[in-house]
């Protein structure tokens, strides 16, 4: 994957008369950042003040790994730490090894704008990795536009969004809410749902989005309840009772974070068997399903662009990689694999671009493409969202997903859907 350059040509030829055939640690000793014939002089490539020296730069992680929303973050942090590990040991970028700066953003959104600020202004970082959900990314947009940083932001979300600096590494709602909604209406006769979420941005949004294209799009089909929870909340059994009276097709969940340990214990409690109703996610992997426990969650519908149990050359590769740095039990959802891409996307982006500029990187990164994400092929399109393939996966007792249908073709990213907004 290295796009390896030569130094500009005058310093070649200068070496060449003056040192004639001197080692190249001693002509690293008299042009700094000229120490090898693949890495760029710093001064070509940091025209713009960021934290780049002759051998090393620095971006940030910037996730929460406290509070309510750790369960689903801690994930990404990991993801991120391995790509960064193996792009350093494949030569780093441009020559020079990455180092980051972890900030916590503690489950907070205006921490995390807080954060931002600090890995922007005070550490110039290159570039920045992180945010979950929606409020998060929303608190730290404008910090972003206004410091020109940039934003890996690796989770499914609703769209209606996009920003020259941010790359959007996971979904947006056609390539997840309505592809997910059309697949259960075609192959469950689904005409009902109870749409459930937690109480911000993304699931609000999402389930707008959702309303409509059921009302509009599915035929007969209605919303017969919907209904919203704090962060971090955990008593659930009154809309469960709900659930049970209206006795809905589909039970449509975007619950986050730790309230899902408690939502589906109670559903199971309450004697909803999730193999004989249909309940469809876009919010849990199996990340989270190590909080919840398989048997709790065990034939429940999710519709994501990855699932572990993949099997292919690069996911088999990333998964033994992942368990080997984080533990054997560790496990590997949607976000995290989406958060992996985040490290590798970048460095392709400055390969291309030849500098660490963020302007630059950032004219340079639509078309760029990652054959060996572990998903499958990817490619940033000109509105900084990927193409990527839909999954449908069915929850298994033992925390991992069987999938079930995969769209046959990668599906074009458009974060502002007609009709939808």
């Amino acid at each position: 994957m290295s796009d390896k350059r030569t130094p500009p040509s005058r310093y070649v030829a200068s070496r060449r008369q003056l040192l004639g055939g001197m080692s190249m640690l001693s002509l690293g000793m008299i042009f700094p950042g000229l120490a090898s014939a693949d890495t760029p002089a710093t001064a070509s490539v940091n025209t713009s003040g960021l934290a780049v020296t002759d051998d090393s730069v620095t971006v940030g992680i910037l996730h929460s790994i406290t509070g309510t929303m750790a369960l689903s973050e801690t994930g990404s942090v990991e993801a991120e730490k391995l790509a960064i590990d193996q792009i350093n040991e494949t030569g780093g970028v441009l020559g020079r090894k990455i180092k980051y700066i972890q900030e916590d953003g503690a489950s907070d959104w205006p921490t995390f704008a807080e954060k931002a600020r600090k890995l922007l202004e005070n550490d110039k970082c290159a570039s920045v990795f992180g945010c979950w959900t929606s409020a998060s990314r929303k608190a730290v947009l404008p910090v972003f536009e206004q410091y020109n940083g940039l934003l890996y932001y690796p989770t499914f979300y609703e769209g209606l969004e996009q920003s020259r600096n941010v790359i959007y590494t996971g979904q947006e709602a056609t390539q997840q809410i309505l592809a997910g909604l059309d697949w259960i209406s075609r192959e469950k006769g689904a005409k009902t749902y109870y749409l459930l979420g937690s109480d911000y941005i993304w699931p609000r949004t999402a389930n707008k989005i959702a309303r409509k294209h059921i009302e509009k799009h599915l035929k007969d089909s209605s919303v017969v309840g919907e209904e919203y929870f704090p962060l971090g909340d955990t008593q659930f059994n009154s809309v469960i009772n709900k659930i049970k009276l209206k006795k809905p097709d589909v039970i449509y969940a975007i619950i986050v974070g730790g309230s899902n340990v408690a939502f589906y214990k109670q559903m199971k409690a309450a004697g909803l068997d999730l193999s004989k109703h249909n309940l469809m996610t876009i919010s849990v992997t199996e990340d989270e399903i190590l909080g919840i426990g398989g048997e709790n969650i065990a034939g429940a519908y999710a519709c994501m662009k990855y699932f572990q149990s993949l099997d292919n050359p690069a996911n088999k590769k990333f998964v033994a990689a992942f368990k080997k740095m984080w533990g054997e039990k560790s496990v590997i959802g949607d976000v995290t694999q989406s958060a992996y891409l985040g490290p590798w996307l970048w460095k392709l982006a400055v390969e291309k671009a030849s500098s660490f500029d963020v302007s630059k990187v950032i004219d340079a990164s639509p078309g760029v493409e990652f054959g060996d994400a572990p998903e499958g092929y990817v490619r940033i399109a000109d509105n900084h969202h990927l193409w990527s393939k839909t999954l449908i996966g069915r929850a298994r007792t033992d925390g991992q997903f069987d999938v079930v249908y995969t769209t046959p073709d990668l599906m074009k990213p458009d974060p502002f859907p007609s009709g939808y907004q």
